[in-house]
């Protein structure tokens, strides 16, 4: 059995940035994204970076409609309906 190096780099050992990561994880939710940027996103990325930046949107927006539930529900608007 022979080890041969691989041409891709370790999924661990990439370069991306965590902010880049961010961006990509905010078009995700939103829906939309171009397929040359998700293929450049497939061999860039980190993917410890982005379970964390997935985890961290995923947080932000439950936390999101709660706040957007609470104020509706405060301001007697869904009483009017």
């Amino acid at each position: 059995m022979t080890d041969k190096p691989s041409a891709e780099p370790s999924l661990l050992a990439r370069k991306g940035s965590f902010l880049g990561t961010l961006k990509a994880v905010a078009w995700s939710f939103f829906g939309v994204r171009r397929g040359a940027d998700y293929e450049r996103d497939l061999g860039q990325l980190n993917p410890l970076h982005l379970v964390v930046a997935a985890v961290i949107g995923a947080v932000l927006f439950v936390l999101a409609l709660v706040l957007l539930a609470n104020w509706v529900v405060g301001s007697g608007a869904a009483a009017s309906a």
